[in-house]
């Protein structure tokens, strides 16, 4: 489906993805340039360096004067011995938020213990920031008859509240959630969801909502769907390849301390969005590159869930060269 919309280009030499939107000419003169950092998917209970890599994001948001910073879920568990990772975390000095990953509640923890232990009042919320408004959704309700395994939906009185929040508000949009909305192993009403943004558009009159962004799925992907770009935020630390294929990629002594490292294909570098949102009318979505540790996903014979863009280290890696995605 072609997009009259917005335009999506690529700028090979500053290895930037630009996403431009043309907002109602009244409407520019209330907003202002947004700076702000994201990451996904840390796993401070796999990783053995997530407190180091937590940190580099944080210093790194810091000298870019970013507006606030958020973390996309699949975060931590809310136990004692991660008390000092979430010092790191809070040691941010301004407006920091949070989503609930379906991780976050691993090893019997409750979503209300999560969000206590993070300082969350809600999962699902909405704040502003330099006149955009920002809508977090929590893809981890359990809906009647759903199958086993970790919880993947956007419930009914959570769909009412996005409903009434976005026709009570006019500002521009940009929506968060852990599980994808696009991904057919996302939220598994993510269509459902999808049409509320929609229909938020039609009845603005012009692309209200710029952007969803997401992670969970560990890949660096962006896909177009009736004019709204759904961007994945690759995970901070690796990507997860499973028992069929564990392997040792650090020293001995780390896997023996960690042992669920050797299930994945770790990035030597911590990686993150820097994202700039322009009111002329552009969103410029700086990523980060690294490569990996020990051996690649590829190169283990790894295929299931790989997109048509591949597993790789990088955040937005379609920068250099964008691929999008139409919807059929």
């Amino acid at each position: 489906m072609k997009n009259t919309r917005r335009e999506f280009l690529k700028t090979a030499a500053a290895g930037v993805c630009v996403i431009s939107f043309r907002p109602p000419t009244k409407s520019t003169e209330t907003l202002k340039e947004l700076r702000f950092g994201m990451c996904a998917d840390v796993h401070k209970d796999v990783m053995h360096d997530a407190d180091e890599r937590l940190g580099a994001y944080l210093k790194c948001m810091a000298k870019k004067r970013a507006h606030f910073v958020v973390q996309m879920g699949d975060f931590c568990q809310p136990k004692a011995a991660n008390h000092s990772f979430r010092k790191v975390w809070q040691s941010w000095k301004g407006d920091q938020y949070n989503v609930v990953g379906n991780h976050d509640m691993d090893g019997g923890a409750s979503r209300e213990k999560f969000r206590k232990y993070l300082g969350m009042e809600d999962g699902y919320y909405t704040f502003l920031q330099q006149g955009y408004r920002f809508v977090v959704l929590d893809g981890n309700d359990r809906h009647k008859g759903a199958p086993s395994g970790y919880a993947r939906h956007v419930g009914e009185e959570q769909r009412t509240w996005l409903t009434k929040t976005l026709a009570s508000t006019t500002e521009p949009v940009v929506v968060l959630v852990h599980q994808s909305l696009e991904n057919a192993l996302g939220v598994d009403n993510g269509a459902e969801v999808r049409a509320i943004l929609e229909a938020a558009n039609k009845a603005a009159g012009w692309g209200r909502v710029l952007a969803c962004f997401s992670g969970h799925h560990h890949l660096d992907d962006l896909v177009e769907i009736n004019g709204i770009p759904y961007i994945q935020v690759n995970s901070m630390s690796y990507f997860w390849v499973g028992g069929s294929k564990k392997h040792e990629s650090y020293p001995a002594e780390v896997h023996a301390k960690h042992p669920w490292i050797q299930y994945t294909s770790p990035y030597a570098d911590p990686l993150w969005s820097f994202v700039t949102i322009d009111p002329k009318g552009e969103i410029r979505i700086e990523g980060v590159r690294s490569k990996w540790v020990g051996p690649s996903p590829e190169e283990l014979g790894y295929v299931e869930g790989k997109d048509e863009q591949g597993i790789t280290p990088n955040v937005s890696a379609r920068a250099v060269s964008l691929q999008i995605k139409k919807s059929k």
